[in-house]
């Protein structure tokens, strides 16, 4: 059968690439190879992030901060893990800026090899005790290019996806890009569990944590891969074809789509600061205050990771036929009741109890987390797309994540109990329903038109 050549492509108000001569079926079919190509890639890219957050709760601390006290270690590597949140900002401006202006495809292929790189280097990396105060000099550095890279993969990958995807299908596309999240976190506690498993103690904190950085060179192959045989969005292939990019996308977005920004901001910063305080600082608060051996804590962790997939999926595609908006807010909702009996029920130290605390938590997060890769790409122009929705994703990450960990612990510390920690909690699911609440209805807009204002 005869294909179009890429001049005759044209764009339908679906959003998903289209041609007299391509059928329905060979469409939806390009649309899944990029749904899973965006998927997998982000997997790559969350796995590296997340195995330093995981090490910055078990190891970090006496490796690079040996002379700090152990309440001091441990908050100085969750500061070093709040850089790479610092950086996400720029890498997401920097990107969406020739995302927005070049392609969305080559901002996925430069995220990833900057990505693997530092994480690799994280895994050779010196000691405090081998070369002094460079050690964690260096170790701030790579992580603020792992931050850097993570900023402009997210919304890269959310395009692709949602951007060749069928319009009423939207939500379930885009939701394969929000799985890379829970098999990030799948994956890395895999290799750690494995790691610790078949190490002792000693051995671990001597050189096991190294595996998990080491072993993300043969995934960073993989992805690239798999991101090199896609093609380039049909949307922003017909916007470059019409010679309609803007200059500075992500000025025009700003003075344009203020509220828009500031709304989908709020919407993420409970969920982003929820996830990172169960997947990072519940870590470090389940092996040292409840007392709960690391395999037993990874265990979990991982089990609920495997329950949110398969909530983002679902939730995802429900907001296709109930709409974005409603899902996410419901979610919202019930993500304040329950971060208010969160740590209550894991203080009871049954591990039942703190089995259905994590699952819960990580199952109504996906309420929001599903839709929102569609939300955030329907909220923008073609032309303004990767900078607004790289903007919104990582000033919310940047509010509600990196500084979830540190702040957490520091609560502890001083009050001694779960109590704070709770109401901060409560604090930050409450900021993202208020927000959630605000934005617009979106699962019906053609992605070819300009957005209402």
């Amino acid at each position: 059968m005869l294909k179009a050549a890429p001049s005759e492509n044209v764009v339908s108000g679906s959003g998903a690439q289209t041609s007299a001569s391509e059928p329905a079926h060979e469409r939806a079919r390009a649309a899944r190879r990029v749904a899973l190509a965006s998927a997998v890639g982000t997997t790559i890219e969350w796995y590296d992030f997340f195995i330093y957050g995981t090490a910055a709760a078990l190891v970090f601390g006496p490796q690079f901060f040996s002379r700090a006290s152990t309440l001091g270690g441990t908050l100085a590597a969750f500061a070093t893990f709040a850089v790479g949140f610092v950086a996400r900002p720029l890498g997401g401006i920097v990107m969406g800026h020739f995302g927005d202006r070049i392609g969305r495809k080559s901002m996925l292929v430069s995220s990833l090899m900057l990505m693997g790189a530092a994480t690799f280097s994280i895994g050779l990396l010196p000691t405090y005790a081998q070369i002094g105060a460079w050690a964690p000099l260096l170790l701030v550095l790579l992580r603020f290019t792992q931050g850097f890279a993570l900023g402009g993969e997210w919304a890269g990958a959310v395009l692709m996806a949602v951007e060749h995807a069928p319009q009423a299908r939207r939500g379930l596309f885009g939701s394969f890009v929000a799985l890379g999240l829970p098999f990030g976190i799948i994956l890395s506690n895999i290799v750690f569990l494995l790691v610790s498993s078949v190490t002792t103690e000693t051995q671990f904190a001597r050189w096991g944590w190294r595996i998990p950085f080491l072993a993300s060179a043969v995934m960073v192959a993989v992805g690239l891969f798999v991101r090199l045989r896609v093609d380039e969005s049909p949307l922003f292939a017909d916007l470059r074809r019409a010679g309609s990019e803007r200059r500075l996308p992500l000025l025009d977005v700003i003075r344009r789509d203020t509220r828009t920004v500031l709304l989908a901001t709020g919407s993420y910063v409970g969920i982003g600061g929820l996830g990172y305080m169960v997947i990072v600082y519940f870590v470090s608060y389940a092996n040292r205050v409840l007392g709960l051996p690391l395999p037993t804590v990874l265990v979990l962790v991982l089990a609920a990771a495997v329950v949110l997939a398969a909530s983002i999926l679902g939730f995802g595609a429900w907001s296709d036929r109930l709409g974005r908006r409603r899902v996410m807010g419901w979610g919202c909702t019930a993500l304040v009741a329950w971060s208010a009996v969160f740590f209550p029920l894991a203080d009871t130290g049954s591990v039942p109890a703190i089995a259905l605390s994590i699952v819960v938590m990580m199952t109504l997060q996906g309420a929001y987390l599903g839709p929102q890769p569609a939300v955030f790409a329907e909220l923008f122009d073609t032309s303004v797309r990767y900078s607004g929705a790289s903007l919104s994703l990582q000033l919310g990450t940047i509010l509600g994540g990196g500084l979830v960990p540190f702040v957490a612990t520091a609560l502890y510390g001083v009050a001694g109990s779960s109590w704070p920690v709770t109401v901060y909690a409560v604090g930050l699911a409450s900021i993202s329903l208020l927000c959630v609440r605000g934005l617009q209805e979106t699962y019906r807009r053609d992605l070819s038109e300009s957005p209402p204002s």
